[in-house]
């Protein structure tokens, strides 16, 4: 049969397979699949990212609608882009950019001493204690999801010796929900107490803590101060999810949400006032994404050496698009360090798989954080 030269974005997809040229039939086929996949990009991941929920949450897990184009209304960011010696944007930042010898490469300011990133990779279990349904977290009794943790940790050590692995618990502290609830905020707090009883397993296994907050029609300057008697713990970091934070209205888990680089740097800023007056070491701060609206004006996210910014792929599905998703939404924005998720149910429905850590590995920039949900 005659060859047939391949479009350029469909080629981007093979990259990985080193094809070019393909017979006309096998061309097709492919085609068929992968613009399929490419054109779906941002459905696939919204139509079959799970919805997490706590128990308490009256939905069920429908599919999310196809994302719409949102407006970002005006915030009072007086906190957020207050102007401080020490913090840079990463507008005109590019990932080998502010490099003070061979060991710095990243976006950004030098860390501070004590700081977790880029000397260590971050494995991390996602999810609630109080549901089997958001994660692997509270999927598992406490001892045997440790367990399980281990190996995880173990496997990382394995396939990159040169560095050294920190165990993580992500865990959702602030829900979405599918009903008003008090406030008529669409979201759930966390007790106290479920936070305590984060923090006492991870000392298990000497594990970080992230706190996750679906912030769903609430914000995050409503959520994060009451928050701060764990965050201004040395081992207590945190974690934000554009996916539910509704600014415009609207029920968590029918569409996806969106957070501004305003949101994200008042984020930031509350960290690193923590770390200045309680003395202790930087701050992570995750930022999941999978979609691009899901962050606006990225470019405008202030960097401050005080706290570590990870932008993390949050979707699932084939490797194929797993891949494209974080070249399209965190490689091209990578802010500074990046993450990447793996699903150990939604990553294998449909005849799928897990990524194998070596194809991880090869990513670029490479993942230093992992999360399994």
């Amino acid at each position: 049969m005659s060859e047939v030269r391949i479009p350029l974005r469909v080629a981007s997809f093979l990259a990985d397979f080193k094809l070019t040229r393909l017979t006309r039939r096998t061309a097709f086929v492919l085609c068929l699949l992968l613009v399929g996949s490419s054109c779906q990009q941002e459905q696939q991941a919204a139509e079959q990212q799970q919805v997490t929920e706590h128990p308490a949450f009256a939905s069920t897990n429908s599919a999310l609608a196809t994302p719409v184009k949102l407006s970002i209304e005006k915030k009072d960011t007086t906190n957020a882009d207050s102007t401080k010696a020490d913090t840079v944007t990463t507008e005109n930042i590019s990932p080998e950019a502010n490099t003070s010898g061979s060991e710095w490469n990243y976006p950004g300011p030098k860390p501070l001493p004590g700081a977790i990133l880029p000397q260590k990779r971050i494995v991390a279990f996602y999810g609630n204690l109080l549901s089997k349904r958001m994660g692997i977290l509270g999927e598992l009794p406490p001892d045997e999801m440790l367990q399980k943790l281990d190996s995880e940790v173990a496997g990382w050590e394995e396939a990159d010796p040169d560095t050294p692995v920190q165990p993580a618990l992500h865990a959702i502290v602030v829900t979405a929900q599918g009903q008003p609830g008090s406030g008529s905020k669409y979201r759930l707090r966390m007790t106290d107490k479920f936070i305590h009883d984060v923090l006492e397993i991870a000392k298990k296994r000497d594990a970080i803590v992230f706190l996750d907050v679906q912030v769903g029609q609430s914000t995050l300057q409503e959520e994060l101060p009451r928050l701060k008697p764990f965050l201004q713990l040395p081992n207590v970091h945190l974690g934000i999810d554009a996916e539910f934070s509704m600014k415009n209205g609207g029920v968590p888990g029918k569409r996806i949400g969106t957070y501004d680089a305003a949101d994200i740097n008042y984020a930031t800023g509350l960290l690193a006032d923590l770390v200045t007056e309680h003395n202790i070491p930087p701050k992570i701060l995750v930022v999941h994404r999978f979609t691009q609206r899901m962050i606006t004006n990225a470019s405008k996210i202030k960097l401050d050496e005080r706290v570590q910014v990870v932008m993390h792929m949050d979707g699932w599905g084939h490797p194929v698009l797993k891949k494209d998703t974080y070249r399209s939404y965190i490689a091209k924005e990578p802010v500074q360090f990046t993450g990447f998720k793996l699903f150990y149910k939604n990553d294998t429905k449909n005849g799928s798989r897990l990524m194998t850590r070596k194809e991880i590995l090869a990513l670029k920039p490479k993942p230093l954080y992992i999360q399994y949900q």
